[in-house]
């Protein structure tokens, strides 16, 4: 095909030049000068086909989990529904029964591996307790594990556990030391990884709190961190979230004792808002300092 007369050489190697720098730049699609807004398109499309289709026949559905509901049995709560949770009581009251009878952090992971209670073992690959030194004076809770955790079956281990352990180095403990005056003893509130990392359910929680709780018992912590709202919100019984909390001194009871209980920002977090880290290290700086007073 022939170019026209009125195109000439120098505007071909100015065009071949440009569409290489946009190439280097990584531009890979071409689009108009006015913006197409793709999400009303989308949601016209989806309501043209709902016009289209024929009505369908409405059909009474069971309560939803791995067993029918029977027709004299109250519902199970709608977070709890799904999740296999038809009767959360029984499975909280297994959970308490269980973790009471540990008297060990060994015992406890074998009480976990044997409860079904949380269905959020069906999906994950692996049983996340705890890691470092269980007699060490600092206790760190987080919220779940991630996909990191779940593969190595401990917690904090990937870029959030990276960080974390850099943020416990910068005032002087180690999560790998013997010394408890300079280790850490971490875990979470949740003992399997949520399918896609997502926020656990309030019954999920509920259901893992009595072994978390146990874990505080036998560790015997002189300080505990709560890293991000869950566990802070599930160890002091409030729903105020984390921004407005972290920093503030609270305080729990562990074995008849008074504890100092410090919530601040999760790694996570700061990975994704990095200008929130020094937030997070004056929460450690006090840390630090609460450590100095109690040890």
């Amino acid at each position: 095909m022939s170019l026209p007369e009125s195109t000439n050489e120098t505007s071909l190697r100015d065009s071949a030049a440009l569409l290489s720098w946009y190439m280097d730049m990584g531009v890979d699609e071409a689009i108009g000068e006015v913006a197409v807004d793709r999400f009303a398109a989308a949601a016209e499309q989806k309501a043209k086909a709902q016009a289209a289709a024929p009505p369908q026949r409405q059909v009474k559905r069971e309560a939803q989990g791995y067993f029918p509901a029977a027709a004299d049995s109250p519902r199970a709560p709608p977070e709890a529904q799904g999740l296999g949770l038809l009767n959360p009581d029984t499975s909280i009251a297994d959970a308490k029964a269980l973790a009471a009878g540990a008297t060990s952090i060994e015992e406890l992971y074998q009480a976990l591996a044997g409860f079904d209670g949380c269905p959020l073992k069906k999906t994950a690959k692996s049983l996340v307790l705890s890691d470092g030194n269980p007699e060490a004076h600092l206790m760190l809770i987080g919220e779940a594990p991630g996909a990191d955790e779940d593969r190595q079956g401990k917690p904090f281990v990937g870029r959030s556990g990276q960080l974390l352990d850099r943020i416990l180095a910068a005032i002087g403990l180690d999560r790998a030391s013997e010394d408890p005056a300079t280790s850490a003893f971490i875990s979470n509130t949740i003992f399997w990884r949520p399918p896609g990392n997502r926020k656990p359910t309030a019954a999920e929680t509920e259901t893992c709190l009595p072994f978390i709780l146990r874990a505080i018992e036998l560790a015997d912590p002189k300080i505990i961190v709560c890293l991000g709202a869950t566990p802070m919100q599930r160890l002091c019984n409030t729903t105020e979230g984390i921004l407005r909390s972290r920093g503030k001194w609270r305080e729990t009871v562990v074995n008849g004792r008074p504890v100092p209980l410090m919530p601040t920002l999760h790694p996570a977090y700061l990975l994704r808002q990095p200008a929130q880290k020094g937030l997070c290290w004056r929460d450690m700086l006090a840390v630090r300092k609460k450590l100095d007073e109690v040890t």
